[in-house]
């Protein structure tokens, strides 16, 4: 049984909100301070919609209950594998009661000024959306940004995967500033994230055998100095795919060092390797949309 739509806390923000749609969850947060009370519900349906709330909560609860079982059963205490499947999906149901309004349909639309872009505002900066790439829809991880229109079922371990995916994350574990120190410490993690073993440890691609690299080199990215370096990987199943991480520095808020992580299919149904120069190129600063500043003169190399 699934949710009605409505605010929920963020599995992966508990001090937020955010909203559920009724089949996924969407980009629209807010603080809980910002909620409204409680619409309530008509007199003459008061009853019957409460059983229908009660109903709906005990089967999220249930269902939750029986997922976190099976992930309990996974391995025994000496991490043998127990022989229990667990199906992995791309959604999490909320598991509390919804507050408040929908957000306002324009919300979830593009800007009229730039359709054709995605924000990243924790990071400062928009990426362009590319013809065959489309805004994340029933993915976990908040740190996606875009990825390739459609899925098919994935070579190794059974899932469902993507031709391609780009991904931002603020590197905060780390006290290196080094553009070309961030992007070389970052690629190995980026290749086995994307082609080796997933977060509960199936190997979609049946995992990686080698890999090689393709180049490397300084770059430009939102008018400051970066540094990229892109892997070309060989999986068990599959046609293996590419792998870039690129490091810049932030310029807004601390101006934390951001990597932005490039996975592409390779073979035929993959994007186009060039959409990752195409990507970069179109970086922009949320401060500074011009894109003008430190580095703008560096391009690719290699």
């Amino acid at each position: 049984m699934t949710p009605p739509p409505g605010w929920f806390r963020d599995p992966h923000a508990p001090h937020l909100e955010r909203w559920w749609d009724g089949t996924a969850w969407t980009e629209h947060r807010r603080e809980p301070a910002l909620q409204g009370p409680p619409v309530p519900a008509p007199a003459d349906g008061a009853s019957g919609r409460a059983k229908a709330i009660a109903l709906t909560t005990a089967g999220v609860v249930l269902v939750a209950a029986i997922v976190t079982g099976a992930f309990v059963l996974r391995e025994d205490d000496d991490g043998a594998d127990s022989g229990v499947d667990v199906a992995v999906t791309e959604s999490i149901t909320p598991t509390y009661a919804p507050t408040g309004e929908p957000p306002s349909p324009s919300a979830t639309e593009p800007s009229a000024d730039d359709p054709a872009v995605v924000e990243d505002q924790l990071n400062g900066i928009t990426v362009p959306l590319l013809d065959g790439w489309v805004r994340p829809q029933y993915v976990v991880d908040d740190d996606i940004l875009m990825t390739t229109d459609g899925t098919y079922d994935c070579p190794g371990d059974p899932g469902t995967c993507r031709h391609g995916l780009v991904i931002s994350r603020t590197v905060t574990d780390n006290d290196e500033t080094s553009p070309e120190a961030l992007a070389e410490a970052d690629i190995s993690e980026a290749a086995d994230a994307a082609y080796d073993r997933d977060l509960v440890g199936q190997r979609p691609f049946g995992g990686i055998e080698s890999h090689q690299l393709v180049k490397s080199g300084p770059v430009a990215v939102a008018g400051r100095a970066g540094y990229y370096v892109r892997w070309r990987v060989k999986t068990a199943e599959g046609p293996g795919g590419y792998v870039q991480s690129l490091a810049f520095q932030s310029s807004v808020g601390t101006e934390s060092p951001v990597v932005v992580r490039y996975v592409f299919d390779a073979g035929e149904d993959g994007p186009p390797l060039a959409d990752m120069d195409r990507i970069t190129k179109g970086i922009r600063s949320t401060a500074d949309t011009a894109g003008g500043g430190v580095g703008s003169s560096i391009g690719p190399t290699g």
